[in-house]
């Protein structure tokens, strides 16, 4: 009974919803992308490898960010950060010079650069090769 105990945890410990997923960003100009990654959101970088990619932490996850010649052609949102305080990361990116988007969105009003329903708060933003990028209330 306990050796079919210990096989069960360890097919358990290998199950996705129990591991951290990274996010993968394709940019066009790696240099221009890591200033901003780095500068603007404030991620710090952890690793680099030949040119082609560099990994910045966020929380306790990663950030892939990679030169690829697809970069730009997203186009819905690519990764989302949950806070505490919606308002207040807005007023910090914009006054690092991120600019953010307005989305009609049903249900929702726009209050300055923040989409509010009720306790939903939540704010667009884009990096420089045009990926989009959101905060969200927790």
């Amino acid at each position: 009974m306990l050796g079919s105990q210990i096989v069960f945890q360890r097919r358990e410990n290998l199950m996705l919803s129990n591991q951290n997923a990274v996010a993968n960003l394709a940019v066009k100009d790696l240099a221009v992308a890591s200033k901003f990654y780095a500068d603007t959101l404030g991620l710090k970088q952890t690793e680099s490898q030949d040119g082609e990619l560099v990994v910045f932490k966020s929380g306790d996850t990663a950030i892939n960010v990679y030169r690829s010649k697809f970069a730009g052609t997203n186009q819905a949102t690519a990764v989302t950060w949950a806070v505490d305080d919606v308002e207040g990361e807005v007023k910090q990116l914009k006054a690092k010079g991120v600019t953010f988007e307005h989305y009609d969105m049903p249900g929702m009003k726009l209050e300055g650069d923040v989409h509010a329903s009720g306790e939903m708060k939540v704010a667009w933003f884009k990096d420089p090769d045009g990926n989009i990028l959101n905060i969200v209330s927790r």
